[in-house]
């Protein structure tokens, strides 16, 4: 039991909880609490923090706002002596009551022999005689409420290994998902004949008159993409270290999600269990650092860079450096008012090691084989002097070409997106992991084929400056996923103050940005393969 008073500006924040409907969530062992009614056929996660009463109930002029103080827990337990020992919990139901309790003295020691309505013989349930409203006093006086519950344990039939059927039972959506799976499968399968058909067939052609010009004698003047092999390996005037840094770093988001969807289908991960699903993708992320090594020091000793040392460096502390600042930044406001879910310095310390002691070495370690490794080879060889890149027509400037690439690659996942920030922000659960690496493949098919595309397109135009619109192409995807979740909170989130906004905001940020990494090193490293592809089969002298 417990008893606090309130006053009028934190009882206007509990109204605005009650009226945006939020809802409280506990778990015992790792199972979420239902609100269940076998009468009504309904279990729901959760119980909402209270509940509003019209006017035409209350006779008031407005509505009133009523608090659930007391919680009736009934929890569901097996016991078999000749298959374990002690008992196994498979349920763990409440049911919510708002009630005054009979406070004789607001100032008394809150026991249940003290308390009328808490005794032993007293039967607490929802009665509107007695229900808690959230208001002050007639003269403004404060609102004392006290907290109490009451447990009931009642024997059950069910197996421990079906404790979590009522929690996924089939719903309306499943449907859907399994149908919007399926289409989005159709669409990129069309999608992949389509472009493979249409590409093979002008590369074809434009192969063959190439090869056919070059072996007449007459033959004084390259047209189309060629006529940049000279200049398409040039490495990107433009921050060579920073596009590897990115590349490499975008290598590992994917490596580490690869990682978890397969530990998750073969069942060493439990999607049910979010916190260990959370701290697995972290581990993973930080074991998969010597891809990001070995990717980044490939691509920038391609560019001919000598600093090896600095790109290691940043590509071990871009993204972890950054994304730690800001959600430090973030967990010093969530302690200083005192929010749940701060977090303890001694995770902050755990991840801080994680990061300086694994990752960062795994880093070094593969910039070490990437650095030794042999420098990639290109069929052609590059002019000393850039080749004028001529007006360009409007979708191949940039940003216009970058937003137009991210289209595809976004639209390919905006569904299993719903899924996925249902289970992050509304309290869902999601274990479809098989559903999600078919959505993975998805992903990575539409970013190669919008990425191939794009950058033929450029080079058919004589621009030889593909590295970065090929990266920014497909990471345009993550910008609108950042627009998705500003979509997401106007209309399936009703967040109460400003500080619970903020969080959101800086969430999806950090999520936006890996995704958007993720995408633009999957375009750059596709384009890179094509160009040398197309180059490497025609004539060049």
């Amino acid at each position: 039991m417990c008893q606090i008073t309130i006053g009028s500006k934190k009882l206007r924040w509990m109204r605005k909880l009650v009226e945006r409907q939020y809802r409280v969530h506990l778990t015992l062992d790792s199972l979420p609490v239902l609100m269940r009614s076998k009468e009504l056929n309904y279990a729901v996660r959760g119980f909402p923090v209270g509940f509003t009463a019209p006017p035409h109930y209350t006779g008031l002029k407005e509505d009133e706002y009523y608090l659930y103080n007391h919680l009736r827990f009934t929890i569901t337990y097996r016991e078999q002596a000749d298959e374990f020992e002690g008992v196994r919990i498979t349920g763990f139901d409440v049911h919510p009551v708002s009630i005054r309790h009979d406070l004789a003295d607001s100032n008394a020691d809150v026991l249940s022999e003290t308390i009328a309505s808490c005794g032993p013989d007293s039967l607490i349930r929802n009665d509107p005689a007695s229900y808690l409203p959230l208001r002050t006093g007639p003269t403004g006086e404060p609102l004392t409420i006290l907290y109490s519950y009451s447990v009931e344990w009642q024997e059950s039939d069910v197996p421990w290994s079906d404790r979590w059927d009522v929690y996924l039972m089939g719903s309306p959506d499943d449907d859907v998902h399994v149908l919007s799976i399926i289409n989005a499968i159709m669409v990129v399968l069309f999608l992949t004949a389509s472009t493979a058909t249409i590409m093979i067939r002008t590369l074809r052609n434009d192969i063959a008159l190439y090869n056919e010009l070059d072996d007449l004698e007459d033959a004084q003047e390259e047209t189309g993409w060629k006529l940049v092999h000279g200049d398409v390996f040039r490495p990107p005037s433009t921050s060579p270290l920073l596009l590897s840094v990115a590349t490499g770093t975008g290598a590992q988001i994917g490596a580490s999600l690869i990682l978890t969807l397969i530990c998750a289908i073969l069942k060493i991960i439990n999607p049910m269990n979010k916190g260990a699903t959370l701290t697995a993708i972290i581990f993973l992320y930080v074991l998969s650092g010597s891809v990001a090594g070995y990717i980044s020091a490939r691509l920038y000793k391609f560019c001919d860079a000598k600093a090896w040392k600095r790109n290691t460096i940043a590509t071990a502390i871009a993204l972890p450096g950054a994304l730690m600042t800001v959600f430090l930044m973030l967990n010093i406001f969530l302690a200083l008012v005192g929010a749940a879910t701060s977090v303890s310095i001694f995770t902050i310390i755990s991840v801080f090691l994680l990061w300086t002691c694994i990752s960062t070495p795994l880093v070094f370690v593969g910039s070490y084989f990437g650095f030794r490794a042999e420098r990639i080879q290109v069929p052609t060889k590059t002019n000393h002097i850039a080749r004028f890149v001529p007006e360009q027509q409007w979708h191949s400037t940039f940003p216009w070409c970058s937003m137009l690439g991210g289209v595809l690659p976004f639209a390919s996942v905006t569904v299993e997106l719903f899924f996925i920030m249902s289970a992050l922000w509304l309290h869902q659960y999601y274990y479809m992991m098989g559903f999600l690496l078919v959505v993975f493949v998805i992903l990575g098919v539409t970013c190669v084929q919008i990425s191939v595309v794009m950058t033929y397109v450029q080079l058919c135009g004589e621009n030889h400056r593909w590295w970065w619109k090929s990266f920014f192409s497909c990471a345009s995807a993550g910008f609108y996923l950042f627009l998705y979740s500003l979509w997401f909170l106007a209309t399936k989130l009703e967040l109460v103050g400003f500080l619970p906004i903020v969080v959101y905001f800086t969430y999806m940020l950090m999520i936006s940005v890996a995704f958007g990494l993720f995408c633009g090193s999957i375009g750059l490293l596709s384009s890179f393969w094509f160009t040398r592809v197309i180059y490497g089969a025609v004539k060049v002298d």
